[in-house]
Order: structure tokens, then sequence, then C-alpha cells
């Protein structure tokens, strides 16, 4: 099935998904689990690479590590792209003008890079890395996953290296999580927790009047505990400056009119009210939401009249077709006319899920400037082939009519 336009498209606008990704530099992929946002983010990149002349990376943030199956890559993604074949591009018949990387975020990499960027300078970066207590706090960091994702997102977006990074987000309302992280972060360091951590090595006042506590402490937790825990975040604080303009580069990227957002849901009724709130909360955010793709959706023929008449033929005559049907002996008459009666029925019950689906479909298209559709698959999405049909469903200019 193809892209359907919102039924108000902005004058000028882009009108389908094609023209959308021809004028953005940044796409990220939200929406719940299950729901096929990881395998519409790596079909979005094949299909840009195998249709133009760009460079693309697709970034996976997603712990499940799907991304590389999905493109057909063996074993695990890293932090660093890996590059897809031009070779293996080359399916359905095309022959891809662009390049297509993808990578996976590496939390612990991304914190030594982090603090080698934002570290007022090389003393107080060994003396951060070098800390006793690093690996353990900044592994247990919250929501330090979605705040290293935004600033890889931003490393790789500037690097030039990339025309086009499309980012697969966590599930659900985690990808609000990604997008709150780097506020949060400024936020922490301006906060009374961070400044609370600090007072016992910056006070000697403090320092003198707890001493009693931290002897206490050290016999309990170990040698210098707290202080180290205090020594770290006093290390931690000195890249305030760095973090805090980060964050704010980060939130003008993710405004900027060259970023998109593609919410990834199918048609039942729980993702269906997932993705209604993404999209309003993006907007309310003022964030550029793009298009919205859903996925599975069943086949605009189950609502045509001649199927429906079809079955209601099947279960009246269905005594007469048995009976046609089991000439020679071979079938039982009267089960044959049970599978026949049961059949009519289950396209009755299709008919009815796909006018459901009908009505969700033109409910939710009012919001996005683009609305695209990839019907059900008889096969698994295991390899490019799968993702070049479904990029090539994402990309279509037929209209299909409203009903």
């Amino acid at each position: 099935m193809s892209p359907r336009q919102a039924s108000s498209p902005a004058i000028g606008g882009p009108t389908s998904m094609a023209s959308l990704l021809a004028e953005t530099t940044m796409v990220l992929t939200c929406g719940s689990g299950g729901v096929g946002k990881t395998t519409t983010a790596a079909a979005i990149g094949a299909q840009v690479a195998r249709t133009s002349a760009r460079r693309v990376l697709v970034l996976t943030v997603d712990p499940a590590r799907r991304l590389a199956g999905a493109l057909g890559l063996g074993g695990e993604l890293g932090d660093e792209p890996q590059p897809v074949l031009a070779e293996a591009l080359s399916v359905r018949g095309a022959k891809p003008q662009g390049e297509l990387s993808v990578a996976m975020l590496d939390t612990k990499r991304g914190w030594d890079e982090l603090v080698r960027r934002h570290a007022p300078d090389r003393r107080t970066r060994d003396a951060i890395l070098a800390n006793t207590l690093y690996d353990g706090i900044t592994s247990r960091f919250v929501q330090s996953h979605d705040y290293l994702a935004m600033e890889r997102l931003h490393e790789l977006h500037h690097s030039g290296r990339y025309d086009l990074v499309v980012v697969d987000t966590p599930p659900s309302r985690s990808a609000l999580d990604i997008l709150d992280a780097p506020e949060r972060m400024a936020d922490f360091f301006g906060g009374r927790l961070l400044r609370w951590l600090t007072v016992p090595y910056r006070s000697r006042i403090f320092t003198a009047a707890a001493k009693p506590f931290y002897q206490v402490a050290d016999r309990i937790l170990g040698s210098r505990f707290l202080q180290d825990i205090a020594e770290f975040f006093v290390l931690f604080q000195s890249m305030e400056k760095g973090f805090v303009r980060r964050a704010g580069e980060v939130g003008a990227l993710l405004t900027d009119t060259r970023t998109s957002f593609v919410v990834v849901s199918t048609l039942e009724p729980s993702p269906a009210r997932e993705a209604e709130f993404l999209m309003a909360e993006l907007t309310r955010r003022g964030l550029p939401l793009g298009a919205l793709v859903l996925n599975k959706v069943l086949p605009s023929w189950l609502r045509d009249p001649a199927p429906a008449v079809a079955a209601e033929t099947i279960t009246a005559d269905a005594s007469y077709l048995a009976d046609a049907l089991s000439r020679g002996g071979k079938h039982d008459p009267a089960a044959v006319a049970r599978v026949l009666g049961e059949v009519a029925a289950c396209h009755g019950r299709l008919r009815v899920a796909a006018e459901r689906e009908a009505g969700e479909l033109a409910r939710l298209a009012a919001a996005p400037p683009v609305t695209a559709t990839v019907a059900y698959l008889d096969r698994d999405v295991s390899d490019l082939a799968a993702l070049a049909l479904i990029g090539e469903q994402l990309w279509s200019d037929q209209v299909p009519p409203r009903h």
C-alpha cells in the first residue's frame, strides 16, 4: 500500500516520504514497542541510499540490538559506524546511488568521549577518568544513555561524514526521555543535588564538623568512599559550561527545519493511541513532525464489495459447493461445508477489521504532513530485499482513494 497525505497538508510542504526526506538531514523515528520502528528506520536509511547520492547513517539507541539482523549484517553493531556493502544494497533490480552505514550507541565509550570533550583541561580529564567511582557512577547515571544518544547524534550530524542521520529511538514515551535528556542534564549541573554532593569537598568547616560521620562511614563503606564521591562530582561539575552549551546546541538541532520526526505505529488500538500521544506531544513542543508510518496494514481490497458478495455466496451455497468439491468421495461433504463456512466467516471478520483500520487511518492522518502505510508482508523482514520492499512502499507517490 502507498503513502497517504494528511487531509490538509501545509501549502508547499512535503507530500510524500521521498519529498519529505529530500529536505531532511536528520530523522528520528519513535513509537511504541513491537510496531516495526527499527525496521522502518532501517528501511528509510536503505531506501535513501538506494535512490539518491547521499551518505546515510542509521543509528540505533534501542538496546534490543535488532538492527544488524534487519540490515543483513553479521554480528553485533558497535559505536563506530559500519558500512553496508553496495553489493548488498543492489536488490530488487536497483543500483544504489548513495552509501549506507549503521551504528549503535556504546554508553561506556560515549562517557569517555564526553569527558574528553567537556573537561576544562587535561588534568581534570585524567582525574575524572582515573577516579575509582567513575565507571560505577556513570554506568548508573539516570538517563545517561538518553543524553549520550543526543551527544552522539550531535557529533555525527556535525561531523560532515553524512548527509542524513536516521535515529531509531527506544520504544514509546522513552523517546521523549531522549528529547528531555539535554535539558535535564543541564538542570542537574545547576541543581541542589550536585551542590549538596560537593559541599563536603568544598567546605572545610563542613568537613571538620562531619569528620566523625566520615570515620563511621569509611568503616562501613570503605576508606574515603564519601570523599571519593564528593571529589568525583566536584570534577564532574567543572564540565558544566560544556554540558550546558551542548544541551542548547542539541535543542536547536532538534527544532531545526531540516530535522524530521517520524512516528511509527500499527492501527491496533493501543499503539494507535500511543502514536496519537506522541504526535500531539511533538506538536506541543514545537518539534517538526514530518510523517506517520503505519505498519502491518490490511489490504484495501478487503473493503471492496465484490469479495463480500463472494463470501455471502459461499455461505448461502455451502452445501452445493461442498457436494461439487467432494465428488469422487475423496472428502466428506459436511467437513468441506464447514471449511467453506469458516473461510467466509474469516473474510467477514477481516472485512470488519479493515473497515475499522480505514476509519482509524483517516483520523490519525489528519495530524502529520505525510502518512505512509506498509502492508502486511508474507515473510519476516530479515534481509535487505525485504527492507527494499518496505522502502518502495514508503516511497510510492500513488495516493489511495479516500473512503
